[in-house]
């Protein structure tokens, strides 16, 4: 591998924490709101929060698989 290949991996992979990151943090996001906002919630507003902490876990865990894939 050469330097510029090294840079780019490292640029690629610094980039995948970054968005996994955030993923989480909206996941977790999500998860409090619930918990905090209880029976003030409509069931279609848990629904749809639920759905949407479940998609932000589902594009962490893409980000973490793509940086694993690059370091194998």
């Amino acid at each position: 591998m050469g330097l510029q290949d090294g840079i780019k991996k490292t640029l690629d992979n610094v980039g995948d924490a970054l968005h996994e990151a955030g993923h989480r943090t909206v996941a977790e996001a999500e998860h409090l709101k619930r918990k905090l906002a209880g029976e003030e919630m409509t069931p279609g507003e848990h629904v749809g929060s639920a759905l949407n902490e479940g998609k932000e876990r589902v594009l962490a865990e893409v980000d973490k698989a793509k940086r694993d894939a690059r370091n194998v």
